[in-house]
């Protein structure tokens, strides 16, 4: 079983986005994203995790927005043609994506953690997501940091 931890940032928001998810203390994925929000790079977070899991995995998240979306709102808004009752879905390319990721990945356990309180996981995809929007990337399984790998 492997834990994958998430988190995305946009600074300001919105503004620069990034995201990162954690693996063993390191980042095993990376990304960002022009004029974007915290909430998007909150998904797009969690969308690498489960294309990484596998079954008996667990993703833990601090964002209890998009456990909510794929867990209560997405079902019904998927059988209603992607719509809700009073208005349209923001980010809906993101909902379907994570939708369908979460729907790829049944024994993948999504788990949610309170942000900045001292967890390790959460605390390192916090910062990793803020250097992803800085421009850190992995490129070819390494992490780089400002063109130069980083040592772990």
């Amino acid at each position: 079983m492997k834990h994958f931890y998430t988190d995305g940032s946009a600074i300001p928001n919105p503004g620069d986005g990034g995201f990162a998810v954690i693996l063993d203390d390191r980042p095993v994925a990376l990304g960002s994203e022009k004029n974007s929000t915290n909430i998007r790079m909150e998904a797009q977070a969690l969308i690498a995790a489960f294309n990484l899991s596998e079954p008996g995995d667990v993703i833990t998240t601090d964002s209890e927005f998009w456990i909510n979306v794929v867990t209560k709102w997405a079902p019904g808004w998927e059988r209603n043609g992607w719509t809700k009752k009073n208005g349209e879905i923001k980010n809906l390319d993101l909902v379907q994506a994570l939708y369908i990721a979460f729907k790829a990945h049944p024994d993948t356990k999504l788990e949610w953690t309170r942000g900045h309180v001292g967890t390790k996981g959460n605390e390192l995809a916090d910062e990793w997501a803020n250097k992803a929007r800085a421009g850190a990337k992995i490129i070819n399984g390494e992490v780089i940091v400002g063109g130069e790998p980083v040592k772990f």
